[in-house]
């Protein structure tokens, strides 16, 4: 005979393999959530990575293969140099081109791409992802479309909400990165 608990109709050992298993007793939309924000986090890890790659090799998208970086072009001279407008457009003028501003972003990119795809480190890419997008946005101000608010912010708030409902558990090692003593023992490093 199976115990009933007084709050529920469900039994108790079903109660216990649930509360074990949350994964296991999701509904059908926390599951669909799920899947939205992992590939959310998949398509914003993509442009991080695409960005790095076509400012690195000049695919031809938004770089051409002559000012590529591995041709000596500048991943930040063009942008910073001729399309900064606004408060903080003389700042951005004066490290346009910059060797360590070019480092920084195309490490930046790199490391933020990897870590949404892979789904690790979601805290720290969210982190440096949405620093990211905010200098971004800083650069063009007001931005042209609307007096406030572009992709920028809303990307730099979409990859905070990744990293709070781990996202990269959902087709991705975030579990299994998880369980690295290394970030057991520092959990900002989820």
């Amino acid at each position: 005979m199976t115990t009933m608990t007084a709050t529920s109709n469900q039994p108790v050992a079903r109660q216990t393999a649930a509360a074990a298993d949350p994964v296991g007793a999701e509904t059908g939309a926390q599951r669909a959530a799920r899947y939205v924000f992992a590939g959310i986090r998949l398509a914003l890890g993509w442009t991080f990575l695409w960005a790095f790659l076509d400012k690195t090799f000049g695919f031809g998208y938004a770089t051409e293969s002559k000012d590529a970086w591995i041709n000596g072009g500048s991943p930040t001279k063009g942008f910073l140099a001729f399309g900064a407008e606004g408060p903080f457009q003389g700042l951005y003028h004066d490290i346009a081109g910059a060797a360590w501003a070019d480092v920084l972003f195309m490490v930046g990119l790199l490391g933020i791409g990897v870590a949404l795809l892979a789904g690790i480190g979601l805290r720290v890419a969210a982190v440096a992802g949405g620093l990211l997008y905010v200098l971004m946005w800083t650069v063009v101000l007001p931005p042209p479309n609307n007096p406030f608010l572009d992709e920028h912010l809303v990307n730099a708030a979409l990859l905070a909400g990744l990293a709070l409902v781990g996202a990269g558990d959902t087709w991705g090692l975030g579990r299994i990165w998880a369980r690295l003593p290394i970030v057991r023992r520092q959990p900002w490093l989820k």
